[in-house]
């Protein structure tokens, strides 16, 4: 399945927040080309929220940070809502080390997941580094807060098995909660059930806005890919067959 959304401008103000459509359209963010300054970074927000970006522009009252290096996906901030900005020294996906596949297959098989949903959550929460621990105490490789794991029952949240064994399953308990809608589920692993309850769905957070974003996007170029490969194959296949002899009627 690939998840698309449809993209809803909302120019209100709520804290310096926009809509969760204002991030997405059809599944793929909008492209702007820059010359503004490179970085691998981290936006802290006045709110307590962080937004990790590649690279920013200002432009005006809002600072756009841009999600990917190549410019696919950005979220407008304004200036006056930003903290300060800091190195991002999670390690990305092209330079750590990812887990087992089995490690991702066992979870996603055990609880009925896909997992290429799982490692883009993965990616998303810690760039694949099972060390990872957040600024508010989450650990490991999906991310689990320690009041979290002791729930799950997670005795080492840095051990990768244990870790994605136990953000799977919580994932799928948080799908089956907002009935498969995988967009309330994305929004409350990250910033909680009770925000998404408060707010019926996306909080008006631009981490949990740009989160949410993010994994949908990567899921999708993955759910693409694969549609792509297996058109590829049924159509090398289809030209390998032989011809079947044509017979004379009598």
């Amino acid at each position: 399945m690939i998840l698309y959304m449809k993209k809803k401008m909302n120019h209100r103000r709520h804290r310096g927040a926009q809509g969760l459509g204002g991030l997405i359209a059809c599944g793929v963010m909008v492209l702007v080309i820059s010359g503004s300054s490179f970085a691998a970074d981290v936006a802290v927000l006045r709110n307590g929220f962080s937004i990790r970006y590649e690279r920013r522009e200002v432009i005006g009252e809002v600072t756009r940070l841009y999600l990917n290096g190549d410019g696919s996906g950005y979220v407008d901030v304004q200036n006056a809502e930003i903290e300060r900005f800091e190195r991002d020294l999670t390690p990305t996906a092209g330079t750590a080390p990812l887990p087992s596949p089995d490690v991702v297959g066992s979870a996603s098989r055990r609880y009925h997941l896909d997992p290429d949903l799982v490692n883009s959550v993965i990616r998303a929460e810690s760039g694949f580094n099972a060390k990872a621990v957040s600024p508010k105490g989450a650990m490991g490789l999906m991310q689990l807060e320690p009041r979290t794991a002791a729930e799950l029952g997670v005795a080492d949240p840095f051990d990768p098995t244990a870790n994605v064994d136990g953000g799977t399953r919580y994932l799928r308990e948080l799908l089956v909660r907002y009935d498969f809608d995988l967009i309330k589920a994305l929004a409350a692993y990250n910033a909680g059930p009770q925000r998404v309850k408060q707010y019926h769905g996306v909080p008006p957070y631009y981490e949990t806005q740009a989160y949410v974003a993010k994994i949908v996007r990567d899921f999708n170029r993955k759910k693409l890919a694969e549609r792509k490969a297996a058109a590829l194959k049924k159509a090398s296949l289809h030209k390998a067959q032989p011809a079947r002899p044509v017979t004379e009627s009598q």
